[in-house]
């Protein structure tokens, strides 16, 4: 990402083929390596990172720095287990469900594991940290620590911020089976690998892995799948057997450029900003403002999608103007579900009306 500095490792995960990028990240810091953002450590990812500490340290410091993302959770007893001297970072307000257990009976040893904030930070003379939150999302805490890299000017963010290309990434190049599943029109399809077919595959995963649900996207009738499922050449696993049950509308592809960088540069996931921040938009903000603060900003790290994208103090500021100046939350077209779904949780009592009321002083 950054030469002698930051590296990513990525891993493809999702369900029924709807699958985005996740993100490793590594940082080059005094006397060794830290990994931002867990992933499970296959035998591909450990060999990577070994090669790395033979060159740069051992690894010092493994942060989990979400309190929230099961994505980036999931994977930090094993990575702990993997890196046995290493400190162990965790955002505050880590939660289990259904049933809260302690930190130790998830895998995180007692004597090596500190909370962000609570016990310090890690290498702060290489990193500058910023809390996004505490939020009370209902079932548990949202928190989400930024770090700011001070030798490479990079800041690495975990789902607050993203920036969408329009082209798939290269870890499909190999595996394109989620980007040709999703581009056809019905079950009785055959997946044609074409660059054009991928294209169309990836631009719906964006909707699909942005809204949710999207305007333009119906579900068809249970016996229209099954009428349409079990064709000859479709009867595999990896193709589900022809079980297609989408139909994907007129207009679908105009929707997608709202998300894409070429046309929106760094955007707040849609997820984030309709089911997280719906009522907390001057919370985000005011992250935001810390963040457009940083002397020296040159660049952003997501850990999805785009790796390394420009972005300065100047790129900040222009985005707190975007969303200031416009309705939060959005609540029309391919945001509807979300809207729904919100205000589902809601009704229902699931989420709070105010989130930010349980840590008022």
């Amino acid at each position: 990402v950054i030469k002698n500095q930051i590296w990513s490792f990525e891993q493809l995960q999702g369900i029924y083929y709807v699958a985005v990028p996740i993100r490793l990240t590594v940082l080059k810091v005094s006397g060794g390596l830290l990994l931002f953002n867990p992933l499970p450590p296959t035998n591909e990812l450990l060999t990577g990172i070994k090669s790395l500490e033979e060159i740069y340290g051992p690894v010092l410091s493994i942060v989990l720095p979400t309190s929230s993302g099961l994505e980036h959770k999931i994977a930090m007893p094993a990575m702990a287990r993997a890196f046995p001297g290493a400190e162990l970072w965790l955002s505050p307000g880590q939660w289990s469900f259904p049933v809260p257990l302690p930190l130790e009976w998830i895998g995180l040893p007692r004597k090596r594991t500190k909370i962000l904030s609570e016990d310090g930070f890690p290498h702060q003379d290489y990193c500058e940290w910023h809390s996004l939150g505490p939020l009370d999302i209902g079932l548990g805490q949202f928190q989400e620590f930024s770090c700011y890299h001070k030798p490479s000017c990079s800041l690495l963010v975990t789902d607050a911020l993203v920036s969408i290309q329009s082209e798939p990434p290269s870890l499909f190049n190999d595996n394109p089976e989620a980007l040709l599943f999703h581009s056809r029109e019905t079950g009785e399809d055959l997946p044609v690998d074409t660059p054009q077919s991928r294209q169309k595959g990836w631009r719906r995963l964006i909707l699909f892995s942005s809204f949710l649900r999207p305007e333009n996207l119906k579900i068809p009738s249970l016996f229209s799948v099954l009428q349409k499922a079990f064709k000859p050449g479709l009867r595999k696993a990896k193709y589900h057997f022809g079980l297609y049950p989408f139909s994907w509308q007129k207009g679908w592809e105009e929707s997608v450029n709202e998300l894409l960088w070429e046309n929106k540069g760094v955007i707040v996931p849609p997820v984030i900003e309709r089911l997280v921040f719906p009522r907390a938009k001057n919370t985000f903000l005011d992250w935001l403002q810390k963040i457009s603060n940083i002397k020296g900003l040159r660049t952003l790290v997501p850990a999805h999608y785009s790796s390394k994208v420009e972005f300065t103090q100047r790129d900040a500021k222009q985005l707190i103007s975007k969303l200031d100046e416009r309705s939060w939350p959005n609540d029309k077209g391919n945001w509807k579900f979300l809207t729904w779904l919100d205000k589902t949780l809601l009704d229902k009592g699931i989420v709070p009306s105010d989130p930010l009321k349980r840590f008022k002083d």
